[in-house]
């Protein structure tokens, strides 16, 4: 019998939050029953085991993302008033919710990706902004796998306090930030080489 008041979702909000506080890869069964007060084997009437909570909060966590993302772009101006604010959005999350934030980056199952409203909306937004621009495959999923190298390196090196430099982060992040866009703007074609 599930034990009165454990819900799957109940439980995938609480791990993320553990994932938060303590980091995602510290997000165990253990971990998430004591926080209820409950024995490992009450959380398996609602998640299969590990990886499928780790998945629930992957998609939980890239859901949220997505609608803090699409709220801050809403109404931009294409171009770099849109990608601005759709990095500041990415950067906000990521480094208000780490935990959450990372779970976004573990391999989840393609099948559960196609069948997600809120992945299938990343696509919609991420790939409509870089529309804009001109794109079209394969260099919108070349530009896609641009900006989130780009994104996700600087937070990561951001919340490990990696930048050493006197020079104000915010600053930076707002020069890189021109500096895709121009990229964007000038995104080489097919075949393109450039002699050094």
């Amino acid at each position: 019998m599930p034990r009165a008041g454990l819900t799957p979702d109940r439980l995938v909000a609480a791990a993320a939050d553990l994932a938060d506080e303590a980091g995602f890869e510290r997000v165990t069964l253990s971990a998430l029953a004591r926080r209820f007060g409950v024995k490992d084997a009450s959380l398996y009437s609602h998640v299969r085991n590990l990886q499928d909570l780790r998945t629930r909060i992957a998609l939980l966590a890239g859901g949220e993302m997505i609608d803090r993302i699409a709220a801050a772009v809403e109404g931009r101006e294409p171009g770099r008033d849109t990608l601005g604010a759709f990095a500041g959005a990415y950067r906000a999350y990521a480094l208000e919710h780490p935990g959450r934030y990372a779970a976004t980056q573990i391999p989840v199952d393609q099948s559960l990706v196609t069948d997600s409203p809120a992945m299938r909306r990343t696509a919609d937004v991420t790939y409509g902004m870089l529309r804009a621009y001109g794109l079209e495959e394969p260099d919108l999923t070349d530009a896609v796998r641009l900006l989130r190298s780009a994104f996700h390196g600087y937070c990561a090196l951001e919340s490990t306090g990696a930048f050493g430099a006197p020079r104000d982060v915010q600053a930076s992040w707002d020069r890189a930030i021109d500096a895709l866009h121009v990229l964007l703007l000038n995104w080489p074609g097919e075949g393109t080489t450039t002699d050094v």
